[in-house]
């Protein structure tokens, strides 16, 4: 093989090596055609959904995040998705939204999304939010109407409203369904139940004490 066609040779495989990489990493599959509207009710399983034979306006359309939701819970907060599974027409298109509603001292609780980055603005009111770090760094401030703030995909966040009156946000991500884990539903309301030895090694309290918190997450989520 002379210079050139090694020095080529280079070339292509460095090429294929930043395309590979950059589909490896995108949140959701590329599109193939104009649009896939989600058949939600298709027994065909892939990843996504496969499409509808005809779709209307209606697919594409959701007003859901228009008003508030109550947040009479134990968690003072309410989470309203916008995601593929409300708005169909989001099938292949890699986005979806959601928002969150807090009453005063409300926690939306630690948790991830697996298959999305988020980024959130404040509609009103006033949150404390943060994310941690895989080298367990807490990476936090408090954030006000019309900031934003963003958590990368994958790693543990949470927000909470500190203030006495409530608050509201708009989140997007860069999936169509970017999926949620709650870390303390995940592994106190898992079922089958994950084993009180497993929880109480972990989180170094005793059985009785996992017990009593299997208990308040009784029918969560």
């Amino acid at each position: 093989m002379d210079a050139a066609a090694g020095k080529l040779s280079v070339v292509v495989i460095m090429v294929l090596v930043v395309v590979t990489i950059s589909n490896s990493v995108s949140a959701d599959p590329d599109m193939l055609q104009d649009v896939c509207v989600a058949d939600l009710n298709n027994v065909v399983k892939m990843n996504g959904f496969a499409c509808k034979a005809s779709f209307s306006a209606s697919d594409f359309f959701f007003a859901g995040l228009a008003m508030p939701k109550p947040a009479n819970n134990m968690l003072g907060s309410t989470v309203t998705p916008a995601n593929v599974m409300q708005i169909p027409g989001l099938n292949t298109l890699g986005v979806s939204m959601a928002r969150v509603d807090f009453g005063p001292g409300g926690l939306n609780p630690p948790h991830t999304h697996p298959r999305a980055t988020e980024i959130l603005f404040v509609l009103y009111g006033e949150l404390d939010v943060g994310f941690i770090t895989t080298a367990n760094v807490l990476v936090s401030m408090t954030i006000k109407q019309g900031d934003i703030f963003t958590f990368p995909k994958g790693l543990v966040h949470f927000q909470i409203n500190n203030g006495s009156g409530p608050a509201a946000a708009i989140a997007a991500f860069d999936s169509q369904n970017p999926g949620v884990q709650a870390i303390a539903t995940t592994l106190f309301a898992a079922m089958p139940p994950v084993s009180d030895s497993v929880l109480s090694k972990a989180f170094q309290i005793s059985n009785q004490e996992v017990d009593a918190i299997k208990s308040k997450f009784a029918g969560y989520p």
